[in-house]
């Protein structure tokens, strides 16, 4: 059975990964992977990327699913509970504010530019050979490093957890799956309250 072309998007997150490790400011692309999804989602396409397009998510099934290197669990329960997911979404957007907040000050000259990566948000490991000042300006290299730290700290998230239970166990509590379900949660309740009010005033 021939394979359809978006079974191959796990290269894309491999080539992500290898092109910030040699130049930081590839990082930027990964804004993709934050703002495709929720489009796709606000325009009626559910949860598509999460299900199909995902090159992380190809990643992990290829790894943890054609190559063997899952243990094939089921996810704990606490892991899949509302609790849980909503908490590691309010804790990441934490994350991502304090990223902003950093480059924000570099912006402002009150700090200079930390060439390093963050790793699990507490190990910061140093990556200077990735950037030589090709940036026009430095908060750039800066969100750059803070993006790339949060790509690759979720990466490594979704490779342990793909070793410990399922391949693709990172899909249940990922922060862009979790938002993308809100906003089709919200369409749909918005869509319900469309159709209450055509029920209950049939001719406006």
């Amino acid at each position: 059975m021939k394979r359809k072309w978006y079974e191959y998007l796990w290269i894309a997150s491999l080539v992500y990964l290898v092109l910030g490790f040699f130049n930081i400011l590839f990082a930027w692309l990964g804004l993709l992977c934050f703002f495709i999804p929720l489009l796709i989602a606000a325009a009626g396409g559910g949860k598509a990327y999460c299900s199909r397009y995902c090159g992380r998510g190809r990643l992990f099934g290829l790894l943890g699913g054609r190559l063997g290197f899952s243990r094939k669990k089921d996810v704990p329960g606490w892991m899949k509970s509302k609790g849980f997911r909503y908490g590691f979404l309010a804790f990441f957007l934490l994350m991502f504010l304090q990223m902003l907040w950093n480059t924000w000050l570099v912006f402002s000259g009150a700090r200079d530019l930390s060439q390093a990566v963050t790793l699990l948000w507490t190990f910061r490991l140093p990556w200077h050979w990735a950037y030589s000042g090709q940036a026009p300006a430095t908060w750039i290299a800066q969100f750059a490093f803070g993006f790339y730290s949060v790509m690759l700290t979720s990466t490594i998230l979704g490779l342990i957890t793909m070793l410990l239970f399922k391949p693709r166990s990172w899909c249940v509590y990922c922060p862009m799956g979790t938002m993308t379900q809100l906003i089709c949660r919200a369409r749909a309740g918005k869509a319900e309250g469309q159709q209450k009010m055509h029920r209950a005033h049939p001719h406006v």
